[in-house]
């Protein structure tokens, strides 16, 4: 099913200003929010629509490639919401703002010590120009805090913890002020509703060790230097059962001797006599992916001047066209010359003044 409009999701005009699409996503967010229907498939779908919608509208660059490309631009960004939890995850300040903390409006939380979404990964990468522009699958190596293995995370040898006394499992304890009941983490248990009577010997009770692993990453065609992929699942390891995080890679492209990008446009500087220039000259240039292109100057070629290989630049992220390959011509004066040419210059000079 072809996705609707982002601009419609949201109800706002194409020129709405990121206070307005904010507002609009509020309202959206409080009339579909999962805790005000519960059990209603339809309206937890919209919810994502309406999230997945936002995150492109209030992100500069994001919308700058959305209003040039569609759909189709946001191919590689990482756009979509496996579950609500992404959402509170990505978007916590923002339902701060609404929602005065939190990601629910109706009183509804996880239950403590139940399960917990996984932390997000952040890393970074260094792509050669050539391989931002043609697409590569890259292994990245990740040192980072995951559960131990010998206690399964709980932190307790054999994986055993005790009921907290204190707060009987719940991980809250209630004091009466009044005719007012609050309720505050329980601090025997931080919270857990449980506590470690025998700390796990290889993770010392944290529940946690430093583990080295790689993950494949597959970077599209057209990607560029300062883009963030998302790779779903790759981040930290979920707590009692609960989904593990995301991992983010910021790309950086290595400058290349050869070529300067230019949104999916493609330059390459070529250096030319006068001769060759004025009579017009014929050459052989390299594309990015090492196949070779002849190319036609016509005679008259001004210093600065482009000659233009349609469809050779740089594929687009929506993967159904590519930016063009622009050669620039530059004249090549000499600081020396023979008597031999002086004499020839002269004879040409005198010949285009008459």
């Amino acid at each position: 099913m072809a996705k609707r409009d982002y601009y419609e999701i949201l109800g706002v005009e194409r020129s709405a200003a990121v206070a307005d699409i904010k507002k609009a996503y509020r309202k959206l967010a409080l009339e579909l929010h999962p805790d005000r229907n519960p059990g209603d498939a339809t309206a937890e779908d919209k919810f994502k629509e309406a999230s997945e919608a936002y995150g492109v509208l209030s992100d500069q660059q994001k919308r700058a490639m959305y209003d040039q490309f569609g759909h189709a631009g946001m191919s590689g960004q990482g756009q979509g919401f496996n579950d609500v939890q992404d959402i509170f995850s990505q978007f916590g300040d923002i339902f701060s703002d609404f929602f005065g903390g939190g990601g629910s409006p109706f009183g509804r939380r996880a239950r403590r010590g139940g399960p917990e979404r996984g932390a997000d990964l952040r890393t970074g990468v260094r792509l050669s120009l050539k391989d931002a522009a043609l697409g590569v699958k890259r292994e990245i190596s990740l040192a980072h805090p995951g559960p131990c293995e010998s206690c399964d995370g709980s932190g307790a040898e054999g994986g055993k913890r005790k009921t907290c006394a204190r707060c009987q499992g719940t991980g809250q304890i209630t004091h009466s002020r009044g005719f007012v009941l609050l309720q505050t983490s329980c601090p025997n248990c931080q919270g857990q509703g449980s506590t470690v009577e025998t700390a796990c010997p290889k993770c010392k009770g944290s529940g946690h060790v430093e583990i080295e692993r790689t993950v494949k990453v597959t970077f599209p065609a057209g990607i560029d230097d300062g883009q963030t992929l998302r790779v779903p699942g790759q981040g930290l390891a979920g707590r009692m059962g609960g989904p593990a995080g995301h991992l983010y890679v910021e790309v950086a492209v290595e400058p290349d001797p050869r070529f300067h990008r230019e949104g999916y446009d493609l330059l390459h500087e070529v250096t030319l006599s006068f001769p060759q220039v004025a009579l017009g000259h014929d050459l052989e240039v390299h594309l990015l992916d090492d196949t070779k292109e002849k190319v036609h100057v016509p005679a008259g070629t001004q210093p600065g001047e482009t000659v233009v290989l349609r469809g050779k630049g740089i594929p687009r992220l929506n993967g159904d066209s590519r930016g063009d390959f622009v050669v620039v011509v530059h004249v090549s004066v000499p600081k020396r010359l023979s008597s031999k040419a002086k004499k020839l210059l002269k004879e040409l000079d005198d010949t285009l003044r008459e």
